[in-house]
């Protein structure tokens, strides 16, 4: 069994941080940033809450797909910069759509959220529990990037897309991994606030920000995002070659330039849309999804690949052919 995609959205702040904007307050410039990352600009959420770009995103996905919120039965919701501990911000966007029939989830696998996600949506879909699974995918990774670390401020934007999933026939195979060995090379911790138990527990002092170590993050996605992408094509009993187009995680074009080599696939059959908006961890395949769909880049029955990676450290990879609505 596979998916029908009936309609995609996104939510894109109106802010644009350009390169030139992070010369300002970083020893950096343009030129440094273009050539390491491939990046020119990113959107920054200036008061936008997250599951409300969330909710923005997922109303044009429900247009596009001519769906009612009163017609959805599961919400999946990936993001790892949700505005509240709880509630989810799956029930968060689930409030502000009115989407009263749908139970709500988030998702938490980092940047391959949207591929697990996928994966789980195609489960439900299967079982025949629920007809009709909105999919969205919304980061506000500004709101945990340290602006002093000259390496990592320049990666990391802001963004939402979503997608409305029904049952399909065509192909569909996923794969799906982690790494939890390699935890100390990128994570955010929580802030913890101290305790009046035990003799006085002080706070956390550690920042509540995102830490990178980059040299380590790169060899992990050159090594993984090939693999994940063969493993999914051997599942689907394809070979990596037929496949029509390929959308990986946007985290540095010189990470998707090196895997496209591996996999021996011509740039022009890989999505790429980092020089735009930066690193929206969750958010970047399915914007990128929104993206060759609206531009008509893939037709039905093209197949396609979604391969990301991220903190935990997982990875992953969905194969499927394309089918919209009738």
């Amino acid at each position: 069994m596979g998916i029908t995609i009936l309609g995609t959205g996104r939510y894109l702040p109106d802010y644009v941080a350009s390169n030139q904007e992070y010369e300002t307050f970083l020893d950096t410039s343009d030129e440094w940033i273009v050539t390491r990352t491939g990046m020119r600009e990113r959107r920054i959420a200036l008061d936008t809450p997250v599951w409300k770009m969330g909710e923005l995103a997922a109303r044009q996905a429900l247009e596009a797909a001519g769906v009612t919120p009163d017609e959805i039965d599961l919400i999946l919701c990936t993001t790892v910069t949700a505005d509240y501990r709880y509630p989810s911000a799956a029930c968060l966007i689930q409030g502000g759509l009115g989407a009263g029939r749908a139970f709500a989830m988030d998702v938490a696998a980092a940047c391959t959220g949207s591929v697990y996600a996928l994966d789980l949506a195609r489960r439900y879909l299967e079982t025949g529990d629920v007809d009709t699974v909105l999919l969205v995918s919304t980061e506000a990774l500004s709101q945990a990037t340290d602006y002093t670390d000259r390496g990592a401020a320049i990666l990391f934007g802001d963004g939402a897309a979503a997608a409305v999933l029904q049952k399909g026939e065509g192909l569909f195979a996923s794969a799906l991994f982690s790494e939890p060995d390699l935890n100390r090379h990128l994570y955010c911790p929580l802030p913890r606030q101290a305790l009046p138990f035990g003799g006085g527990i002080p706070a956390r002092e550690e920042k509540a920000l995102t830490f990178m170590n980059g040299r380590e993050v790169y060899k992990f996605a050159v090594r993984v995002m090939p693999a994940a992408a063969r493993a999914a094509c051997e599942k689907a009993g394809i070979a990596v070659e037929e496949l029509d187009l390929i959308i990986p995680h946007q985290a540095n074009l010189r990470i998707i330039e090196t895997a496209a080599k591996a996999l021996q696939i011509p740039m022009e059959k890989i999505c790429v849309n980092i020089q735009k908006y930066g690193n929206t961890s969750s958010a970047s395949i399915m914007l990128c999804l929104d993206e060759v769909i609206r531009e008509g880049r893939i037709a039905p029955k093209d197949q396609i690949c979604l391969v990301g990676f991220g903190a935990g450290f997982t990875y992953g990879a969905v194969v499927l052919e394309y089918q919209n609505k009738p």
